[in-house]
């Protein structure tokens, strides 16, 4: 499960994150590197720059997501050559990163900065709060005061590739779920067919799972697959017109590829005759399931919408 959702992040992180066209990531390898990819103080190679794409950091993703940088840290900070000082550097961002989604309404108090360290510099964090270079750096006031976590090299990258999964997560949430409007506009054509189906409420709070940005999709997703059954399919050789149904989550209720096709035909309803007329509209086998992903993987091929889902 987690490895799914890690996939399903970096795809859309990799066509969608940054304002320039795709840049293909890895979690959390390309991130770790991303953030400390800024030009260096050395003192004697002044020009010396790690190649990259400027606008490809890891902080012009949050730009470009939120629209405004993180509030004291500069797309392009600058990090110290000593290895102690450049982690405290990277040991503060982190922090301020989390400190800031946080406020933004992230849920990431099990995100620790250190977690978000590369390998080298999380050995060096911990050495400093706990061995032999903790005694001579006491009275700087910088180390960890709360609990030390030393995990060996195998648990740290697994609590890390996690760690920057729910980091990517939390940005989507704050920063692209707001997105979606809330203002459902009523169609007086397809109020009469609507009466009879249950309300998803719009109240914040009545739901502990769906924040009022997903309910207003899933509120989009009834208007449209209800509005759309009985023109997608009045034709349909393979089921006839699917029944009405109330589609109040992402997973088990989108499995037959009916819910996703109306959406489709609402926008493309040239796609009908030549994808979704094909489709079951009762589907009971896996061999039937397997068909209606089929002809959704390829209408999204069709409009150029490849984001690179699987059957």
């Amino acid at each position: 499960f987690y490895q799914k959702t890690l996939n399903a992040v970096k795809i859309w992180f990799t066509l969608f994150g940054w304002s320039r066209g795709q840049n293909p990531i890895s979690i959390p390898h390309s991130l770790r590197c991303d953030v400390c990819i800024v030009q260096l103080t050395v003192a004697h190679e002044k020009n010396f720059k790690r190649k990259v794409d400027e606008d490809k950091r890891f902080y012009e993703m949050l730009v470009h997501l939120n629209g405004q940088p993180i509030p004291g840290i500069a797309v392009n900070q600058s990090l110290p050559p000593d290895p102690v000082e450049r982690m405290f550097q990277l040991h503060w961002q982190h922090s301020e990163l989390l400190f800031f989604l946080k406020n933004q309404g992230a849920y990431l108090s099990h995100v620790l900065p250190e977690f978000l360290l590369a390998p080298e510099d999380y050995v060096i964090w911990t050495e400093v709060n706990t061995g032999l270079r903790a005694r001579s750096m006491r009275s700087s006031g910088r180390l960890s005061g709360g609990r030390i976590f030393v995990l060996e090299s195998k648990m740290f990258e697994a609590i890390s590739k996690r760690a920057w999964t729910d980091v990517l997560l939390q940005i989507y949430k704050v920063f692209v779920l707001p997105r979606v409007s809330s203002r459902i506009v009523s169609d007086p054509s397809s109020l009469e067919s609507l009466q009879n189906m249950p309300k998803i409420k719009s109240d914040p709070l009545c739901s502990n799972i769906y924040s009022r940005y997903e309910r207003a999709i899933l509120v989009w997703l009834n208007k449209h697959y209800e509005k759309n059954r009985k023109i997608v399919w009045k034709d349909s050789q393979r089921g006839g017109i699917p029944p009405m149904r109330w589609i109040v989550n992402f997973d088990q209720d989108l499995l037959d590829g009916l819910v996703l096709a109306a959406q489709m035909a609402t926008y493309c309803p040239y796609l009908i005759p030549t994808h979704f007329i094909k489709m079951y509209t009762d589907p009971i086998t896996y061999e039937q399931l397997l068909h209606n992903s089929l002809m959704i993987v390829k209408a999204l091929h069709t409009i150029g919408l490849d984001i690179d889902i699987k059957v």
